[in-house]
């Protein structure tokens, strides 16, 4: 039996049964994924996109297709090495053919007759449609890699993958189409060879081997040889191929899970010099022991040593947090990162205040981590929040509880809130929903919507003045006298791509109220940018959280806009989580994220069950009107002593959870997001008539809780990594690297000088086309041949002899 999960980045990896085959590749989003990819590579065959601009888009969409584990399941679910349990089947990959059809037709005729084909339990087109997967069974007696390099014998193919005896690799879904050949009683049938079983620690700590006992005749048979010394084949130094005890397999595998999962195309290069990082603190620097221990995913030798050196030659640090826990979590006895997780039920609490959850494995006999959940809705929801979610299928009902408290507190009129520094702050609430692509982030909608029709029916009377104020003004001639704008438009929806001046005019109008939008993708906040400053978006929100801020512009022109506000602006948005991600990555550490409440929809089975909606109506409205009113009344500073007392407790526990456990990521993004619980505490009492009950504490407890859950998970690791990363040597300026390199070096050197002085690897081929064109440098011909090869340069000029050489020179 093997295993099936939604995609390449999630942990979660469940045994692959008939239904669940044949429901993924007969699935219309695994079609159309495959479909785009085929697309994009008739455009570049056309001429109308370039290769780069293709794989990075084959890169994207393969991410969002399901994948099978053929070479494993995995005992705790999660797919790590270190888990896994081997199915007895190997994956097989054929690259790069112009007809993957007519070449299994020709392949498939010569195995039958060696009779190899009865291994082979499943053929496909791969999602490129350029190369072809075979799913085989592992001739009894082998492991992993000698049953791969038995493939390639018997396929004549003398450039196989051998990275592919990883047993945690994982093979994309495709459409039933694509399909060649398929022997589905095979193909699920549950047989594991027994010299297999007996040789998966091997696999687990990448050790290779082609067996003595395998018989290389014309048929392909293989069988054991019972004088083999199983036992003796794992002959390696423990320190060389394990840190502690902990094979380097394992470790690298738990790294990979917790850094979203195995690289894919357009990130292997960055995601391997990664890796080699922080398995440096732990091979003590040697690049050998990397070169030995590192997964390649196709890279070359030469490749990978210039990877390794680049890696190596950083300056040395204390080991990355992220090995810490890869290695904590292979070895119980190995201290862990994060002293927060006690032993037994895998549960911290810090007070009352639950912070993460650690689920155990029954059937284990261990205390295992498993994935890390966001925490569950409470069970009884104050009365306000309980109507707003009760129209909503369960699986989105914590996102909409985080995201109607944006267009709540909208209604608020100059109502402030003593928060526990002495401070008054009005009720901003700010909020992004992150989620998979399909994952309904539309559910939150219609709650706003509702929320929202009372301030839209006022603006829409207001934007009727402002309409007919225009079209008078605009009837005129230059000349002509012309009214002043009227007074009194309050207009407190604004649309998602309002530009700079139309916000501040907006918000000085707004009288004091809260200025409203729904952004249907974050990155249409970059409509606020300005044309002077960047990141401006950003500054925007923050001012929003802040009290008593101060914002504006001046213009000299006398019909431009020139005014100093305070903003009060509330909004709610929506986005994938990589695109969020992205989106952020430039201010980690300068503020917004802090100042936003997060929130995420959990990704669903493959195959689940449609969410069904329940009915918006008239009674539904009618419930929310007495809420919404009390918001509409409350004025001036509202004392809320329950809420003030939960703030000051809550400061108090997560104080003590970020000392416990060291966490200056987690006290950061603690301190506002404490701040965004108590104002949603103060909006509820407000909103119930300022009536306070447990069940408010209650959630307010779960939706902090909540909050930094998210954070932590999408942000946590970048903002630590962003405040960890020393600060730049700029006192010697940029050096020349032509010095650095030797009088006659390759390409290879050329991007380890690059990686050593912190640039990428892209700009190399550029640069040493400038280096050419401008004489510095001169192609070397290659000794075989009269052909130049663009892999081998000498050196004009900055040569350590001195001399400068001219291009026409004899070289």
């Amino acid at each position: 039996m093997f295993g099936i999960s939604n995609n390449v980045r999630c942990r979660e990896v469940r045994e692959c049964t008939p239904e669940l085959f044949w429901k993924a590749v007969r699935s219309p989003q695994v079609a159309d994924i495959c479909a785009q990819i085929a697309d994009g590579l008739e455009k570049v065959r056309r001429g109308e996109m370039v290769k780069e601009d293709y794989e990075t888009l084959k890169a994207g969409l393969k991410k969002r297709l399901p994948i099978f584990t053929p070479h494993a399941t995995f005992r705790n679910g999660r797919r790590l090495n270190a888990d896994a349990v081997p199915s007895g089947l190997s994956m097989y990959d054929i690259d790069h053919l112009p007809n993957p059809r007519e070449y299994w037709v020709e392949k498939s005729q010569e195995l039958s007759v060696k009779d190899v084909l009865r291994f082979v339990v499943l053929a496909h087109i791969t999602p490129s449609t350029e190369g072809l997967r075979l799913f085989f069974i592992i001739p009894q007696g082998m492991d992993l890699a000698g049953a791969q390099k038995w493939m390639s014998e018997q396929l004549g193919d003398a450039n196989y993958d051998q990275s592919v005896k990883d047993l945690a690799r994982s093979s994309f879904v495709v459409p039933e189409d694509y399909i060649i050949y398929v022997d589905e009683e095979r193909l699920f049938k549950n047989e594991e060879s027994p010299c297999h079983a007996g040789l998966s620690d091997d696999n687990r700590r990448g050790v290779s081997h082609t067996p003595e006992c395998v018989n290389e005749n014309a048929s392909g048979d293989a069988h054991v040889d019972d004088k083999a010394d199983v036992s003796g084949r794992m002959q390696y130094a423990p320190t060389e191929m394990a840190f502690k005890g902990i094979p380097y397999a394992d470790i690298i595998a738990r790294w990979f899970a917790l850094t979203g999962g195995e690289p894919v195309q357009g990130e292997r290069n960055d995601k391997l010099h990664r890796l080699a990082s922080h398995l440096r603190y732990i091979t003590d620097n040697n690049e050998e022991i990397l070169l030995q221990i590192m997964p390649r995913y196709g890279l070359g030798e030469e490749e990978m040593k210039g990877l390794i050196h680049s890696a190596c030659s950083a300056k040395w640090f204390t080991m990355p947090k992220l090995m810490g826990e890869a290695i904590s979590l292979c070895h119980p006895e190995y201290p862990p990162c994060h002293p927060e997780r006690s032993e037994g039920s895998r549960v911290r609490q810090v007070g009352d205040n639950e912070i993460l959850r650690y689920a155990q494995n029954d059937n284990s006999g261990v205390n295992e981590n498993r994935e890390i959940t966001p925490p569950e809705l409470p069970k009884k929801l104050p009365k306000l929040i309980g109507l707003l979610v009760s129209r909503t299928p369960d699986v989105y009902k914590p996102a909409v509880a985080h995201a109607v408290f944006p267009p709540l507190a909208t209604h608020l009129h100059k109502v402030r809130f003593k928060y526990i520094d002495n401070v008054e702050h009005e009720a901003t609430l700010m909020n992004v929903l992150m989620a998979g692509t399909g994952a309904g982030k539309d559910c939150i909608s219609e709650p706003i919507n509702r929320i929202m029709a009372d301030i839209r029916r006022r603006d829409e009377e207001n934007l009727r003045r402002e309409r007919e104020w225009k079209n008078e003004v605009n009837s005129k001639g230059s000349n002509k006298d012309k009214r002043q704008r009227p007074e009194g438009l309050v207009i407190q929806e604004i649309d998602a791509d309002m530009t700079n001046p139309a916000f501040v005019l907006r918000t000085a109008e707004a009288e004091g109220h809260f200025l409203y939008t729904k952004l249907n993708e974050i990155d249409q906040f970059d409509a606020l940018k300005g044309s002077g400053r960047t990141n401006q978006q950003f500054q925007i929100m923050c001012l929003a959280f802040d009290p008593g801020n101060r914002y504006g512009q001046t213009r000299v022109g006398t019909q431009s806009i020139t005014e100093k506000v305070t903003i009060r602006f509330n909004w709610n948005a929506a986005t994938t989580i990589l695109k969020g991600k992205r989106y952020f990555s430039r201010v980690l550490t300068d503020g917004p994220i802090s100042r936003i409440n997060f929130c995420t929809i959990p990704e669903r089975e493959i195959g689940a069950d449609m969410p069904v909606y329940g009915t918006y109506d008239a009674a539904f409205d009618e419930e929310l009107r007495p809420y919404i009113e009390n918001l509409n009344r409350a004025t001036g500073l509202v004392d809320c002593p329950q809420a003030f007392r939960l703030a000051e407790k809550m400061r108090k526990e997560n104080a003590e959870f970020a000392t416990l456990s060291q966490s200056r990521v987690y006290e950061n993004l603690s301190f506002r997001a404490n701040v965004i619980a108590y104002l949603k505490a103060c909006v509820l009492y407000v909103a119930n008539g300022e009536k306070w009950d447990k069940s408010i504490e209650d959630f307010v407890r779960w939706s902090f809780q909540y909050d930094m859950w998210c954070k932590m998970e999408f942000f946590g690791a970048a903002i630590e990594e962003a405040m960890n990363m020393p600060v730049p040597d700029n006192t010697r300026g940029r050096r020349n690297l032509l010095e650095l390199l030797p009088d006659e070096f390759t390409y290879e050197d050329a991007v380890r000088i690059r990686q050593m002085e912190g640039m990428n690897v892209a700009g190399t081929r550029q640069m040493l086309y400038q280096w050419v064109y401008r004489h510095y440098v001169v192609k070397q011909p290659n000794l075989t041949s009269n052909n130049l090869t663009s892999n081998n340069y000498k050196k004009l000029k900055f040569r350590s002899d001195g001399i400068n050489l001219k291009p026409d020179c004899e070289r």
